[in-house]
């Protein structure tokens, strides 16, 4: 004869949770603690360290000339500038437009400094320094003569003192003319990839699908954000279409790693994209400050992460579009292909897999 099991009461009161361990509530705090300290070490910490360092400028002039301006310069701040000889005028342009130089100095009888502000208010505010500097000798000189022509008793030459013209070559959209709305956009750009990549590995089951919503959220975002960027707020220039193509380009290559890290690893590649894009790769990405502004080599490691890559890459279509953006091209593209062929390993992997051990998340 079977005994059938007294059913539970499910009146009777529940006992209440007994109270968290005081080391794990000190863990926890002190965790907390600690990533906070890291978050604001990430994002401070280019603005705190930032300085000019070994900053291409083309020079024109004599020898002589180029010899003492880089005197001037390693005098006013030791290792800021690094001159590169250019034939003339025209020359220091076409390096300005191809964005192998920030600027340039020409020296002679109207001496003339080339920026652009494009490229960097930072260094836009640099060379108009310069060309300060610049002015103050001239004028120091035209006085220094005018002294010694006194105390010799000769006649005060009728001379204009020269001024030194500050030229903007390639200069911000007059609806951006600060650059505010571009370098603004650049920190939403990196969270939207994050976003994205995150949305989708916790809300799609399956790796390919998890790949057709990548393409379709950067495609989708890539649009939407050229039209603010580019048809509403004026700070982007140059070609449309090619301006919502780096975009989308640019948020699948930050999303479609962290669905591939998803597929690879499980929930767990959340965690490792979202540290790797926004801990690492952003504080070295050389958006807010040149690359050259920052320590040792990391503004050109950063070049090849997709915050800086697209950075670049966006600048260079919509403000140089004679500058060699092969390298910003090749990184987004590397990132957004990894991040398929993760996608497609974790679907072999689960494919594999008896269908009772294969989980939502990775499948």
């Amino acid at each position: 004869m079977t005994t059938l099991a007294p059913a539970p009461d499910v009146d009777a009161p529940r006992l209440p949770a007994p109270p968290t361990p005081l080391r794990r509530v000190l863990a926890l705090a002190f965790a907390v603690a600690a990533v906070v300290g890291v978050l604001v070490l990430a994002f401070s910490w280019p603005a705190v360290t930032a300085a000019p360092r070994d900053v291409p400028i083309a020079a024109v002039g004599p020898a002589p000339a180029v010899v003492a301006l880089r005197a001037t310069a390693d005098e006013a701040q030791p290792g800021a500038v690094e001159l590169i000889a250019a034939t003339d005028r025209d020359a220091a342009v076409a390096a300005i437009e191809a964005r192998e130089v920030y600027g340039a100095v020409v020296l002679g009888e109207q001496p003339e400094v080339l920026t652009s502000s494009a490229a960097s208010q930072a260094t836009h505010q640099l060379l108009t320094g310069i060309a300060g500097q610049i002015q103050d000798q001239l004028t120091a000189g035209a006085v220094a003569a005018l002294q010694e022509a006194a105390a010799a008793g000769a006649p005060a030459a009728d001379a204009t003192l020269p001024t030194v013209t500050v030229t903007d070559v390639v200069p911000l959209s007059a609806e951006d003319p600060r650059g505010s709305g571009l370098a603004a956009a650049m920190f939403p750009l990196v969270l939207g990839g994050l976003a994205g990549g995150i949305a989708i590995s916790l809300g799609v089951v399956g790796a390919l699908r998890r790949v057709v919503a990548v393409v379709a959220y950067a495609g989708a975002g890539g649009l939407l954000l050229a039209g603010i960027l580019q048809s509403w707020f004026g700070s982007l220039q140059g070609d449309w279409w090619v301006n919502a193509g780096v975009i989308a380009l640019a948020l699948g290559a930050i999303a479609a790693p962290i669905t591939g890290l998803v597929a690879v690893l499980g929930r767990a590649g959340v965690a490792l994209g979202a540290v790797l894009m926004m801990l690492v790769a952003n504080p070295i990405s050389g958006v807010a400050v040149p690359p050259e502004f920052l320590p040792w080599h990391w503004g050109a490691i950063g070049q090849w992460f997709p915050p800086g890559a697209s950075g670049t890459l966006l600048r260079d279509v919509s403000y140089f579009p004679a500058a060699d953006a092969t390298a910003a091209w090749l990184a987004l593209g590397l990132w957004a292909g990894v991040g398929v062929l993760l996608s497609l390993a974790g679907h072999v992997r689960t494919a594999a897999r008896p269908p009772s051990t294969a989980t939502a998340v990775g499948h």
